[in-house]
């Protein structure tokens, strides 16, 4: 089965089409990975969970905290930098997740995890960080270096910690939440693999504009977060990202002026959910008519499925293949990203 649309000229030399519509497979085939781990530390003595991570990797984390953060009887934190936490040390279960296992800050971070005593569990292709997992008798769940790009291993990546917790005692009901998801990104990938499909329908609608994401939440939170993400690297084009009730509080009065400019290169993308606040969804409706003077057009998804990871992930899936379908309108390859590529490499070079 292939994901690509039926075009001519589409370029997409990564296979990035077909990479997100194996989500599904790709959930179920990373709790498989994930369960039976040997070496996790006593619940008991656990006192907080952190997830060390950057870009498509780090994305991981903020799944964990929308997912899993309203129902572990310990505090989640997600450090996207080169340092851990000042806490972190005994007491603390420490992820730390890179797809290509060479990610400089991650790596960084978890050896001063290490230093300072944390449990490990590291999520990596394997590279520098799963060879120091190695030495350290870390626990350690493989991702398959078949996936062509980090932010295509979101499964893969966002799927272990929670299979762990669940294991550990610390999120009882996982795998019941992980079966409802996988339901649900199958009928969704079923949708959107077809001509004309709800993805295709909204990058038409949001074109050559630069889309401002809002969400609600944490749920809400980690959607925009991915859908910008996907948008800046698979389409190569800006995207921003707000959150409800925050953005209430602050954005809105930044669209008193200029609306006859950004009417013109700007739209809105509400990203919806089950777990709203009654007053939130209210927001929603009222920013939506305070901003559509100031935008070109409005567009909502409404997530679908049952349960906070289930609706969290359908979002996901709608967003990687908006970004693929904005990048074929644009006809450029969402796969490869030269610019990271260089940076990396400039960084490297001193």
């Amino acid at each position: 089965m292939t994901a690509v649309p039926a075009a001519d000229g589409v370029l997409d030399t990564l296979g990035m089409f077909d990479a997100a519509a194996g989500l599904p497979e790709q959930v179920e085939a990373a709790a498989a990975a994930a369960r039976g781990l040997a070496g996790l530390p006593d619940r008991a003595y656990v006192e907080n969970v952190v997830l060390l991570g950057m870009g498509g990797s780090g994305i991981a984390g903020d799944v964990l905290v929308a997912v899993a953060g309203p129902f572990l009887p310990v505090p989640v934190t997600v450090a996207k930098s080169y340092d851990a936490p000042e806490f972190v040390g005994r007491g603390s279960l420490v992820f730390a997740v890179s797809f290509s296992g060479d990610t400089e800050e991650t790596v960084e971070a978890a050896g001063e995890a290490y230093e300072a005593g944390a449990d490990l569990v590291v999520v990596t292709t394997g590279g520098e960080l799963g060879r120091l997992a190695a030495d350290w008798g870390a626990p350690t769940v493989a991702v398959p270096d078949s996936i062509p790009q980090p932010r295509a291993a979101l499964g893969a990546m966002a799927v272990p910690p929670l299979v762990v917790l669940a294991e550990m005692g610390l999120f009882p009901g996982a795998d019941e939440w992980l079966r409802l998801a996988v339901e649900q990104l199958r009928r969704r990938r079923d949708q959107l693999i077809k001509p004309g499909s709800t993805a295709a329908a909204i990058a038409d609608g949001i074109g050559r504009t630069i889309p401002l994401l809002h969400g609600a939440q944490a749920v809400g939170a980690a959607a925009t977060t991915r859908w910008r993400a996907q948008i800046n690297e698979n389409a190569k084009t800006p995207a921003f990202a707000a959150v409800h009730p925050e953005l209430c509080h602050n954005e809105i009065a930044g669209w008193g002026q200029m609306g006859d400019i950004t009417r013109q290169v700007m739209s809105l993308v509400n990203l919806r959910h089950d777990a709203e606040h009654p007053q939130v969804a209210r927001r929603f409706e009222l920013v939506e008519e305070m901003l559509r003077e100031a935008v070109g057009t409005v567009v909502s998804v409404r997530a679908e499925g049952d349960g906070d990871l289930a609706q969290l992930l359908d979002l996901v899936l709608v967003g990687d293949f908006v970004s693929l379908h904005l990048a074929v309108a644009a006809g450029v390859d969402p796969g490869p990203v030269p610019v990271l590529t260089d940076l990396k490499r400039r960084l490297r070079s001193g």
